[in-house]
């Protein structure tokens, strides 16, 4: 059979072919309706997927802008941390190579002939970068260092990584041998301060207050570090910093005891969960006094039943912790005459032996202050070396920040010292890692504050011959 019979013959069976479909009464109906629409319900799966998945990449770039600002944590977990991963692997490569992070397989030198030539590897290798971890407005990346590489090398590329990632802030830090840890924050953290979400259960003595400038949570855990240093000038958040403390301390059993000798102006907004205030120098030496007998008495405890603190007691007659809250320290050592010389003593003698045995006795000192200088004595200097947990917002001299942060970083007192006015609540603290950082308070008003200290002062334990008149429990410390 020759080859135009067989066309013609192969043709006449497409043409039946197609007469017996379109007599087909599926084939009929489907006619009837729109081609395009039959053409796109016999796409395969696949096709279909490819085609939600661009719609909805395609919706989300269009309303990024607006989801961003109405929703900035619904934007990073949707937009925003894709995205940011896909600059990481794209440009982690060529970032390290102009970095000078990324390393030859090949030695720099090279010989020919008798001249040695020095040249800069075409190929190179980057460092092996884990996979980016979501966080809360930010994301986690652990990077391994290359034989001879060391985390100071890449702390100098972290604004080089901002500015690659579309990033406010990229943190290099390194918490093991041969890694470094990358944290990226996607928006500045301290701009509008808000109540963050922690993942850790509630825990007695330890009090959520803000945020680090690397989006984590800002916790003061007095299990963690018992005695701390509050130092600030008005407006600067301090007095703020305090609420959130306090109202964070209300609802856990435990004391609180003032000492505000501004005639008690800041801490008598939770003066009923207070279990006692003292206004002035000579009540502040009488309250101090008797936490130090109770201190004392539980001493006399922990020894009787061999033990070495209060948390290896039995839960029934393990007595509740105590927080003294001292504002305004500085009031306590200023003297107008030699008359005062004596209360200065005692107190500043009572301040720092609480200091140094109460760590271990639920007996704790948060002391806070606008001046906190050497100018006030060596009882002071002495007082700041048990006072381990520093905070310090914007002062008016730099005195005050050397004494606060002085001992742990230079670094930290120039950063505290670039604290603006219009900065209320920001600080400089040390983390738990023991690295300096900046972080922000929520802000807590004294309205709430009073509310709060309300709600719980039936949890106030009585602090015994203070003439305390209010509502209590009954229970002693």
């Amino acid at each position: 059979m020759s080859v135009r019979a067989l066309v013609h013959r192969g043709c006449g069976a497409l043409v039946g072919m197609g007469c017996a479909l379109k007599e087909h009464p599926v084939s009929r109906q489907a006619g009837q309706g729109s081609g395009a629409a039959a053409g796109f319900a016999h796409l395969p799966y696949g096709v279909w997927l490819l085609l939600v998945a661009a719609s909805v990449v395609g919706a989300l770039a269009v309303l990024s802008p607006v989801l961003r600002a109405r929703a900035p944590r619904w934007w990073w977990a949707l937009w925003g941390y894709p995205v940011a991963v896909v600059r990481l692997k794209w440009t982690w490569h060529r970032l390290t190579d102009l970095q000078d992070l990324a390393v030859s397989r090949r030695p720099a030198l090279r010989l020919m002939g008798d001249v040695v030539v020095r040249g800069r590897a075409v190929r190179t290798v980057a460092p092996r970068m884990g996979v980016a971890r979501r966080r809360s407005g930010g994301l986690v990346v652990r990077v391994r260092l290359h034989p001879g590489q060391t985390p100071e090398m890449f702390e100098p590329a972290g604004g080089a990584m901002a500015h690659a990632w579309r990033m406010h802030a990229v943190r290099v830090t390194s918490h093991e041998r041969g890694w470094v840890t990358m944290t990226a924050t996607a928006w500045d953290p301290l701009s509008v301060p808000w109540v963050p979400r922690s993942l850790v259960p509630p825990q007695l003595l330890r009090a959520v207050v803000g945020r680090w400038e690397d989006g984590a949570v800002w916790a003061v855990d007095l299990r963690v570090v018992p005695h701390w240093l509050i130092v600030g000038a008005t407006q600067s958040g301090k007095s703020t910093l305090m609420a959130a403390l306090v109202s964070q301390w209300a609802p856990q059993r435990l004391a609180l005891v003032g000492v505000d000798l501004k005639g008690g102006l800041e801490l008598s907004l939770f003066e009923a969960r207070l279990s006692a205030l003292a206004t002035s120098r000579r009540e502040a030496a009488d309250v101090l006094s008797q936490v130090l007998e109770h201190m004392l008495e539980r001493m006399a405890l922990c020894r009787s039943l061999a033990v070495r603190s209060i948390w290896e007691l039995p839960e029934k007659v393990r007595p509740v912790p105590v927080i003294v809250l001292v504002d305004e320290v500085a009031e306590l050592y200023l003297m107008a005459s030699s008359a005062e010389k004596g209360e200065v003593g005692q107190v500043s003698t009572v301040l720092l032996r609480l200091g140094q045995l109460g760590a271990a006795l639920g007996v704790h000192l948060v002391v806070a202050g606008q001046r906190v200088g050497s100018d006030l004595g060596t009882g002071v200097t002495a007082l700041r070396a048990q006072l381990l947990g520093r905070i310090c917002h914007r002062v008016a001299d730099k005195g005050t920040a050397e004494m606060a942060l002085g001992d742990l970083s230079p670094d930290a007192v120039a950063a505290a010292q670039l604290i603006s006015v219009d900065q209320q609540g920001v600080a400089v603290g040390i983390n738990a890692e023991g690295v300096w950082m900046r972080a922000r308070s929520v802000l807590v008003t004294p309205q709430q504050a009073r509310q709060t200290a309300e709600r719980y002062a039936t949890l106030t334990p009585v602090l015994s011959s203070l003439g305390w008149a209010g509502h209590r429990t009954g229970g002693g410390l």
